[in-house]
Order: C-alpha cells, then sequence, then structure tokens
C-alpha cells in the first residue's frame, strides 16, 4: 500500500481540512479532472459528451453518511430531476444511476434500513419509467451486509438493480459466487475505503490475486459482469479470461472513472468492447475527490497547487 494512500483517506472523514478544502470552486485544477460539475446541467452535458464516443455512463449525485432526513429526501429527488433530463435528451438507452444507500438514509438511527429501501425503491421506479437502470454502490464493510439485504429486497421488483462488491475485502469471493445468476449485473472493483486488516487484504498483490478469482468466477458465471478497474494489467486478464469463458462483448463490460484514462476508454471502444464512465457530480465532491488522491498520490501536488492558489 502506498505511504500516501492511508493518510489521505483518513483525510477523507476529517471535518476539518474538509471545511479547509470545500470552499475551493468545482473548477479548481485536480477537482475539475474527476468532477465535471456541481450541477444536474453539468452531469447531463457530460454525458452528452461521452455518449458521443461511443462510451456509457453511470452518474452519481455525490453525497454519503447522511443522518438528515431531509438531506436524504433531497438526494432523491436529485436523482429524480437527473433521470428526467437524462430521459428528456434521450440519454437514458446508455446512462444509468449510481446511488449510495448511505445518502438516502442508510445511515439515520433505527430507521436506516427502512428509509434507505423506501427512497431506493422510489429512484429503482423513476429509473425503469425512464428506461434506465440502478446500480447500488458499496460502501465501507460495515454497511455492506445491510446493501446485499436491502438489493436482495429491491430485486424483487426490480430485477435489473446493479450490485457493486469489492474484490479487497475478505468475503467477495464467496458473494460473487452469490450473485453470479442469470439477469445479476455486478460491478467488481477493487476498493477504495480504508479497511482493517480482519476483513480486507492490505497488500496490493494480494487484492490483485483476490480481483482475479472474483473475475473468474463472474465471467464464468450467468450474470453481466461490469468490471470496474484502470489497472492496464487487469484490463488485459480481464479480456483473456472473457475470451476463455466464451464471452462476447456485450455480455459484459468495463468500467472506469470520469477523467481516468480516457484514451483507454476510447480505445477499448474502438475495438468493440463496451465501456462505461462513472461520472460523479454535485457540491459533496470532497470525500470522493480524496478517495481518488489516495488511489493516485501523484496528483497530490496537482491538488495542493490548486488549494494554494485559492487562498
Amino acid at each position: 500500500m502506498s505511504l500516501l494512500r492511508q493518510p489521505l483517506l483518513l483525510l477523507s472523514r476529517s471535518a476539518l481540512v474538509k471545511r479547509a478544502v470545500s470552499g475551493m470552486p468545482v473548477s479548481a485544477g485536480i477537482v475539475r479532472s474527476y468532477v465535471p460539475g456541481e450541477t444536474t446541467e453539468s452531469a447531463v452535458g457530460a454525458t452528452a459528451a461521452l455518449s458521443e464516443d461511443g462510451l456509457r455512463v453511470t452518474l452519481d449525485f455525490l453525497g454519503e453518511d447522511t443522518t438528515d432526513a431531509e438531506q436524504a429526501d433531497a438526494t432523491v429527488a436529485a436523482y429524480l430531476d437527473l433521470l428526467q433530463q437524462l430521459a428528456a435528451r434521450g440519454l437514458t438507452r446508455h446512462a444509468e444511476v449510481s446511488v449510495k444507500l448511505s445518502a438516502i438514509g442508510q445511515s439515520l438511527p433505527d430507521v436506516g434500513h427502512k428509509v434507505a429501501l423506501e427512497n431506493a425503491r422510489t429512484v429503482c421506479r423513476a429509473a425503469r419509467n425512464a428506461g434506465t437502470t440502478v446500480t447500488l454502490d458499496m460502501e465501507d464493510h460495515t454497511t455492506t451486509d445491510s446493501t446485499l439485504m436491502i438489493l436482495r429486497e429491491l430485486r424483487k421488483d426490480f430485477p435489473e438493480t446493479g450490485a457493486v462488491l469489492q474484490a479487497a475485502l475478505h468475503r467477495t469471493e464467496s458473494d460473487c459466487r452469490a450473485l453470479a445468476y442469470e439477469g445479476s449485473r455486478v460491478r467488481l472493483c477493487k476498493g477504495a475505503y480504508l479497511e482493517p486488516e480482519s476483513v480486507a487484504f492490505q497488500d496490493k498483490l494480494d487484492i490483485d490475486k483476490s480481483y482475479v478469482r472474483c473475475l473468474k468466477v463472474l465471467l464464468a458465471g450467468d450474470g453481466y459482469p461490469m468490471i470496474a478497474t484502470h489497472d492496464p494489467r487487469m484490463v488485459e486478464i480481464a479480456s483473456s479470461l472473457a475470451s476463455r469463458f466464451g464471452r462476447t462483448p456485450g455480455s459484459y463490460e468495463f468500467q472506469m472513472l470520469y477523467g481516468i484514462r480516457p484514451e483507454e476508454q476510447r480505445r477499448l471502444v474502438a475495438n468493440g468492447e463496451h465501456v462505461r464512465v462513472y461520472v460523479p457530480y454535485g457540491t459533496e465532491w470532497y470525500g470522493y475527490l480524496m478517495r481518488r488522491l489516495a488511489e493516485r498520490p501523484q496528483n497530490l501536488t496537482f491538488f495542493l497547487r490548486s488549494l494554494i492558489s485559492k487562498n
């Protein structure tokens, strides 16, 4: 693990640093690299531009760990507005939404599970009416069981709802086996949260090995794997495994983050692969940005330069 990764992940939860940084305009250097804007219009505009290049999109209205019911409701309203605007622009054929359950009520005391489930149902219904789908983002390991439980409930009425699993967790290979069934959409990522050794692999090589084991399970299964990685080696391995298991383009897809390896995204599309770009937007970009910096600490210099230039 990078020497900078752990401190940056800790900073992602620092209220003090958040106050110092959040005054930066979203247009400032490194922020703009990862977040196209704060408004629904900016997100829809980015979606249209990516779609013109043959890329698919999943949109995340940024926010997490909400402990205020009104804020959870506001997040749901933001997704409904987004879906309406995507449909009006004819973009829902290739664009869906990603939802963090903690942003729509999962963290509320006592009633979190119920509120998150009902709010997720509302977003799923709106997505289906707009002609698209929802994927439930996965957060730190303390929410995994709750998130998968809500996923099971949602899939009774909305079987198209996507799941996310994180290869860094010890449990994930087993979770992949449980979810590798027909119609099941599963995004496999490495994981961007700082997790304890008791539940997660700490060494990069061990995480990579877990990722490959999980890939084999998903690609050998009957579901629809969504391979979320920027690692050139993992892209190559995934392509080889897809061929080994008789997968044709369109029976799986690659996923990458907005602003990371855009040339590779377009190269894969040119080679006939389906590629979806994860596009975050909104004012609550701080935690997301810090996790991206933790994954790519070399960008910290540009971030600090942006912070200094604001003062």
